[in-house]
């Protein structure tokens, strides 16, 4: 109705006619139709006069029905005959050759419908016979404005879900499948896919997939339009999540492929932009072998605004490979972040088996050995641990995984043994030995009776156990050292397998034969790696010299059908220098992609001989949740060429999504994200350090204490000294970061906390007053001492601000304070803060404080927050004596305390009394008082009154 007056600027006098003289935006509550209702206007009655009105010569009069036609409905809805009636008028009105009046009256239909669905019992079936027509004709209109309303009306209506679903399917999809044909017309094509994209989420999802799901997939093969296929790349996450997974990966993917490579570079940014809504639907395989190398080609594409959208898309695409099994976290319905229950809790005495399975992998990435805890870091997973442990992955064993891949190993408590999750080894093919500990010794670990066999766990048969064979191997492997040098065996056995694993490259689809080429491929790398003398060198440092004991055994003769022997006694080999280091652990990464095999296979082939040391540069960043290459790009966010050939703020997504990917890749793979979170955090731009800042507290949750202490705590200390933008950030949430430190070092902050006091610009009221709201949460972390000490400070500092809405939210801080004290038996505390109290603010020269000495009390006698005996001996004189203050403003906020608060209690109520008289004396005089609002509040009662108290105070 706001609208209407833009229709009478120049037809005033037609209103004036009408009895629209006070007619105005504000006048929302009179009626549009109300002339009908004009007696003596011209002797008819007013279903007569609509009629008239509605087909009235006059454009203005017929578009004043439309536009009231709600009102019409209320007032005829009494009668069934006159609710016909007009229900004809409508039909008739929705053929008018004016658009205007056809946009008016579409635009009525929505609220018409709610209001018809509300006295359904009186007319159920008008909706459906006469306005749902008018809707589905709107969408073929001639007229562009018409159509656009109509396809308003029709979302706002499906929204609601007042369109049966007979409607949907007989008559609003054949509309929409028409006008989206291939030799429809441009204009209602583009159109009609934009309806059709919207409507698909709140449609039914067997709806969508029969019959909107192959023309959508028709669409975005259109070459004819590059619109409609731009349509469809931006709303293509909302079509997979109608559809679900297994149509997204049957129909929708290869689609998408299409779209992603598409020539013209709006379609491939379109797809960069949903790309996450899209990996969400499909399953961890697709998204990992499939997606996962796209989105790869979309980051590297030769359009710069297609590389933006795919970096600003990079951490949300990341994050869909978030596992709870693997991250130890989840996300509760509220949205908060949460560590998962304490179920899966790995101690060094036993464990227990994982019900939870990580089902991505790949084969190009390293796995990163560590013990996952779900709700604390143990000492040993440390950063630098974890960098030493990846230091020596050199991928020489698949041994254990052979021995106990159906089988879960308890770790001795004297046996130092790092190993991933259970859910991590199963999923990634990751087991990790220590070179402490002996394989007899591993082998002779007891099992319970839990962990045995289990189908939901293990996706194979357990192995037979080989362990009596491999000291027999052993054994041969001592005895044939002197026969045979170590570079001669690892020469006969690197090229013995390479030819195994050639012959093999045609059966490569075959799961038996992945799993040959896997254990084949790490005994390859064993082996070539042997024969370096980089890599000589530095195990004969670790192992006091002792490399010779490396051997293959002689029995060795290479075939197809004795290749996994080869494989065992290379292992065993390896397994002999395993006992010689007491830190370096190895493992090899293990996928369940074919394709992604068969590819790795042949690059690994190619290149194996070329790089000696390939994991000496990025021994860090290796971990085995996401695909290494996604994680490299990430990392790559924060270098200053990025900046220039991609986008200036790509630093401030990296931080944005930061939280995010942390998650995904869990507190254990912390390593891969330390040096770019510091680098971000020195970011020259104070934006990207304020991203930063506003989410700390959220990745302390993610890396647990210990790493909290360690890694951010540095950082955080530097964003308490930074601008007050990012100080901003850190204010927010600084009690949600304090929580999560050990007491003694969240005790080191209470003297940094006087610093927020102070700000780059003394006008920054909101500062201080977010530092009041979070110290009122910050109390219960400290002791009453330390609150007396430190925090009571800043709370009266804060008493004494320039601007009023910080004194008010400093005045509950003090409250808070002191129902610490007596909360926690410091009597003594709380009494002196009392004094101190009364001093400041009671006999304070000004009269806002003597105001906030009242405003206190009231505060403290609505929360209870002190014994009332204690009130009444040390407050409660102090207060009356208010009533004498030469300023009404006080003598206000004292009669609201005294009648709106102090005198409801039970305590004031009881007969007896003794403080009961003084206080009925001091209303009695401020019911005289010559103030008017002094004695209205001293008169008024809570319920009369009704009135927000902290918004009078303010004003007074």
């Amino acid at each position: 109705m706001a609208g209407i007056p833009l229709y009478f600027v120049d037809l005033q006098d037609d209103l004036d006619d009408f009895g629209f003289e006070d007619y105005g935006p504000d006048c929302d509550s009179m009626r549009i139709t109300a002339f009908l209702d004009i007696p003596g206007q011209d002797n008819l009655t007013p279903l007569a006069r609509l009629e008239k009105y509605a087909f009235s010569d006059n454009i203005f009069n017929r578009q004043i029905i439309a536009r009231g036609l709600l009102d019409v409905f209320r007032d005829f809805s009494n009668n069934e005959e006159d609710f016909l009636t007009v229900m004809e008028i409508v039909v008739r009105l929705s053929e008018d050759a004016e658009p205007t009046v056809r946009t008016e009256l579409m635009e009525q239909i929505p609220p018409i419908a709610i209001f018809l669905q509300e006295s359904r019992p009186k007319f159920p079936t008008a909706f459906f016979e006469y306005l749902m027509p008018i809707v589905v004709r709107y969408l073929t209109d001639v007229n562009n404005q018409v159509r656009k309303a109509g396809q308003e009306a029709l979302l706002i209506l499906l929204e609601q879900d007042l369109v049966a679903q007979s409607d949907i399917e007989n008559k609003v999809c054949p509309i929409l499948l028409d006008l989206s044909a291939p030799d429809s017309d441009d204009e209602y094509k583009v159109e009609a896919v934009n309806i059709i994209c919207k409507m698909a989420s709140m449609l039914s999802r067997t709806t969508v997939e029969h019959m909107l799901l192959p023309r959508f997939c028709e669409l975005c093969s259109d070459g004819k339009l590059f619109q409609v296929r731009k349509i469809c790349a931006a709303n293509f996450g909302d079509i997979c999540n109608a559809v679900g997974q297994e149509a997204t990966e049957r129909l929708l993917i290869p689609k998408f492929f299409e779209l992603c490579s598409d020539n013209v570079w709006g379609m491939r940014k379109a797809c960069a932009e949903c790309f996450m809504a899209v990996s969400y639907t499909t399953s961890p395989e697709v998204r990992r072998s499939k997606l996962s190398p796209l989105f790869i080609s979309l980051i590297s594409d030769t359009c710069r605004w297609v590389r933006q959208a795919a970096f600003q898309s990079l951490g949300p695409f990341i994050s869909t490979f978030a596992n709870p099994s693997s991250a130890g976290l989840y996300i509760r319905e509220d949205g908060t972040l949460s560590i998962r229950p304490p179920m899966q809790d790995v101690n060094s005495s036993s464990c227990q088996p994982s019900n939870n399975i990580t089902l991505m992998s790949s084969s190009t990435n390293a796995a990163l050995p560590s013990s996952e805890q779900p709700r604390e870091i143990k000492p040993e997973s440390s950063t630098e641990e974890a960098s030493a442990e990846v230091n020596a992955k050199l991928s020489v064993e698949n041994l254990k995984d052979t021995q106990e891949e159906g089988s879960d190993r308890c770790t001795n408590p004297g046996e130092d043994v790092s190993r991933s999750s259970q859910g991590d080894r199963v999923a990634a093919g990751v087991v990790e030995v220590t070179k402490d500990s002996s394989f007899p010794g591993v082998n002779s670990r007891l099992q319970s009776a839990e962990d045995v066999f289990n189908t939901f766990l293990y996706w194979r048969p357990p192995l037979p156990d080989i362990s009596h064979d491999l000291e027999l191997l052993q054994f041969k492997t001592e005895k044939h050292k002197d026969s045979c040098s170590v570079p001669c065996n690892n020469c006969v056995a690197s090229n013995e397998i390479k030819k195994v694993l050639e012959s093999l490259q045609e059966h490569i689809d075959d799961p038996d034969v992945q799993a040959q080429v896997q254990v084949l491929s790490a005994a390859l790398r064993a082996a070539q790696f042997d024969s370096v003398g980089d890599y000589e060198t530095k195990k004969m440092e670790e192992s006091s010299g002792k490399l010779q004991n490396k051997t293959v055994s002689d029995e060795t003769a290479v075939s197809d059908a004795t290749c996994s022997q080869v494989v065992e006694d290379t292992l065993s080999s390896a397994a002999g220098q395993d006992n010689i280091s007491d830190q370096a652990t190895t493992s090899i990464p293990k996928s369940t992609d074919s394709e992604e095999q068969h590819r790795g296979t042949k690059v690994f082939l190619k290149k194996e001989q070329e790089n000696n040391s390939p994991f000496e540069d990025d021994k860090s960043k290796l971990q085995d949740i996401i695909p290494q290459p996604l994680l490299d790009q990430y990392l790559s966010m924060t270098d200053p060429a990025r900046a220039q050939t991609v986008d200036t703020e790509i630093a401030k997504h990296c931080a944005y999504s930061l939280p995010g990917v942390a998650l995904t890749l869990g507190r254990q793979n912390w390593h891969c994200l330390k040096d770019t979170y510091e680098t971000l955090a020195s970011d020259v731009q104070w934006k990207v350090r304020r991203t930063l800042a506003f989410s700390i507290h959220e990745l302390a949750v993610i890396l647990g204490d210990q790493l909290t202490a360690a890694d951010l705590v540095p950082i955080f200390n530097g964003f308490l000294k930074d601008l007050d933008e990012v100080r901003i950030g850190v204010l927010k949430h600084l009690y949600d970061f304090l929580k999560l430190l050990h007491a003694d070092k969240r005790r080191e902050y209470l003297y940094q906390l006087q610093e927020f006091v102070v700000t780059d610009n003394s006008r920054n009221w909101r500062f201080r007053y977010e530092l009041a709201e979070q110290l009122i949460l910050i109390l219960e972390l400290y002791n009453p001492n330390d609150v007396y000490d430190y925090l009571r400070h800043i709370a009266l500092t804060l008493c004494s601000d320039k601007v009023s809405e910080v004194r008010w939210i400093s005045f509950k801080l003090v409250v808070a304070i002191l129902q610490k004290f007596y909360a926690n038996n410091a009597n003594a505390l709380g009494l002196n803060f009392i004094n101190e109290l009364v001093v400041r603010f009671r006999h304070c020269s000004k009269w806002v404080g003597r105001q906030a000495f009242a405003f206190i009390c009231q505060a403290v006698v609505e929360e209870e927050c002190m014994p009332v005996d204690q009130f009444v001996e040390h407050l409660l004189p102090s207060l009356l004596s208010l009533a004498s203050d030469p300023v009404p403003n006080v003598r206000v906020l004292l009669a609201k305390a005294l009648r709106q608060t102090l005198l409801e209690k039970a305590y004031f109520k009881s007969v007896g009394n003794p403080h009961l008289e003084a206080a009925e004396e001091t209303i009695l005089a401020l019911q005289s008082d010559r103030d008017q609002d002094v004695s209205f509040f001293a008169t008024i009662k809570l319920k009369q009154g009704n009135v927000d108290s902290t918004s009078i105070e303010k004003q007074s």
